[in-house]
């Protein structure tokens, strides 16, 4: 059995699939980035919460989906940008605008996981993992 070559495309995949099938909520499995990246989502108003669930194993994410008063998810758009295959990185000055500046990208810094614009406050750059609106 192999094991998944790319963890923050599945993760993404996940939360697509289960917002598209309306679920309350979605497990994935846990790793630093990915409570990384759910911790940023969480923070931006994306998700409305996360639990953390102890399986014996790595453990698993359980992410409550949000949703509007039409049923619409508040994620409209999550997109992988950098891949195993193609890594994207940017510099400091290069950091990416989503959507002019309503959305966010998520990158992995020397300095950890961060939005585009607490990369932009601290001047770092890094690798553009997601785009999120």
């Amino acid at each position: 059995m192999s094991g998944i070559s790319d963890p923050v495309a599945d993760y993404l995949t996940r939360i697509r699939n289960a917002q598209s099938a309306r679920h309350r909520h979605v497990d994935v499995p846990a790793s630093k980035l990915k409570r990384a990246m759910t911790q940023i989502l969480t923070e931006k108003g994306y998700i409305r919460r996360y639990i953390d669930i102890d399986d014996g194993k790595q453990g698993l994410i359980r992410l409550y989906l949000k949703y509007d008063k039409g049923g619409k998810p508040v994620i409209q758009l999550l997109k992988r940008i950098s891949k195993p295959g193609l890594r994207t990185y940017v510099n400091s000055e290069k950091l990416p605008r989503v959507m002019n500046g309503l959305g966010i990208a998520i990158l992995s810094t020397s300095k950890g996981v961060m939005t585009d614009k607490e990369a932009r406050l601290i001047n770092v750059g890094g690798e553009v993992l997601a785009y999120v609106y």
